[in-house]
């Protein structure tokens, strides 16, 4: 089970945090889960903001991917009732907000995707894109969003 994995981790999911905009958090079309880009929110405060390189450490950086995986999972939990019924993680897109000149943006993004493999093991392996962009919403360091197969 999904929940027993997590809890193996160290981990409690959270509270789905609440969407920052006009948009749902989830979106289940057939077979596949659309989770809305997720940032590194904890206790309703966004926990890692900043640019990465700058104001956040490469390592603060991972470490906001993997609570944005945390709180897409909590997503995932409240959508699905489950998450033992996701089937695999198909892609992960993820957003690091930095200066032009960052180019370690598959390093920070690897915080999200080891910890879906830990958590789903093979079914955790997807296809990626890591994205540099000037600013995020409430200027966190770190979004990122799921496809997931259900």
């Amino acid at each position: 089970m999904i929940e027993d994995k997590l809890a193996s981790l160290g981990i409690t999911l959270p509270f789905p945090p609440a969407p920052a905009g006009s948009y749902v958090p989830i979106v289940i079309s057939h077979n596949l889960a659309f989770v809305a880009g997720q940032i590194p929110t904890e206790d309703g405060q966004v926990r890692f903001k900043g640019k990465v390189g700058r104001d956040v450490s490469i390592e603060a950086g991972q470490q906001a991917a993997r609570l944005c995986t945390i709180n897409a999972l909590a997503q995932l939990k409240s959508a699905l009732g489950s998450l033992d019924k996701v089937r695999r993680i198909i892609k992960v897109t993820g957003f690091v907000s930095c200066d032009p000149s960052f180019a370690d943006q598959p390093r920070v993004i690897n915080g999200a995707s080891d910890l879906l493999v830990q958590v789903f093991g093979e079914n955790g392996k997807h296809a990626r894109a890591a994205v540099g962009v000037s600013s995020l919403p409430l200027d966190s360091a770190v979004e990122v969003e799921f496809i997931v197969e259900v």
